[in-house]
């Protein structure tokens, strides 16, 4: 089943383009790199696929359903229970423990305070960062700050996760950690999964990759674990 689609879609900022014209389809359960020099329109691709930017011209869809024609709150709405979102640094609430930040997507979304944190613990301890639930971001290190923010992304267990960079900010051994992690839990519930990033071991994890050029798709081609035999598909 096509999970997502664009079709034509075009963004500019002032007179900068950003995106030309991108057609593509991303399957149920799918994982895909999307991946290309700095400036060629990858975040601003993910942001369109996740309802945060409204393309100038073109279409998204979402399990067959147009959303980027909907109001601004119709897509908050979508990415509290359909989308997680997992940006490159984190970007957990300063004031708030681990298990609070983790918590907060099911706060907001209406599940009572005790029953919450009883999830978001479940969650960072699957993590590997359990230890940390009572701590503020300002006390972790990198590693279990971007952790902590992926158990945020996945704690509703969304049908899509979309990761910008999300390894960007990590030394390799931590980024080859969360992307693991994030490969592991998007396998188990097959979760369809949007990753940008510039980093071709990174775009290795991919079942497929998306290569954007000055706003267009270059070309795409298989990850490089699903390109082996035995690989993860």
């Amino acid at each position: 089943m096509t999970q997502l689609q664009a079709r034509a879609v075009v963004k500019a900022y002032g007179a900068t383009p950003a995106l030309r014209g991108i057609t593509l389809d991303v399957a149920e359960g799918e994982i895909v790199a999307v991946t290309g020099p700095s400036g060629c329109g990858k975040s601003t691709l993910l942001h369109c696929l996740a309802g945060i930017l409204r393309p100038d011209a073109g279409e998204v869809h979402y399990r067959g359903r147009r959303i980027d024609n909907t109001s601004e709150a119709a897509r908050s709405r979508l990415r509290r229970t359909e989308f997680g979102v997992l940006f490159q640094f984190g970007q957990l609430v300063a004031e708030l423990t681990a298990a609070e930040n983790v918590a907060l997507p099911l706060l907001l979304a209406g599940t009572r305070r005790r029953a919450a944190r009883t999830v978001a613990l479940s969650w960072l301890d699957r993590l590997g960062v359990a230890e940390v639930a009572d701590v503020r971001p300002g006390e972790m290190s990198g590693g279990q700050q971007q952790r902590c923010a992926t158990a945020r992304a996945l704690v509703t267990e969304p049908r899509v996760l979309f990761a910008d960079e999300p390894t960007g900010a990590l030394d390799t051994l931590s980024g080859e950690q969360v992307l693991t992690q994030v490969v592991r839990l998007a396998r188990e519930q097959r979760t369809t999964v949007v990753l940008v990033t510039h980093e071709p071991r990174i775009a290795g994890y991919a079942d497929r990759e998306i290569v954007l050029r000055d706003g267009t798709v270059d070309h795409t081609g298989l990850g490089l674990d699903a390109a082996l035999p035995g690989g993860r598909r």
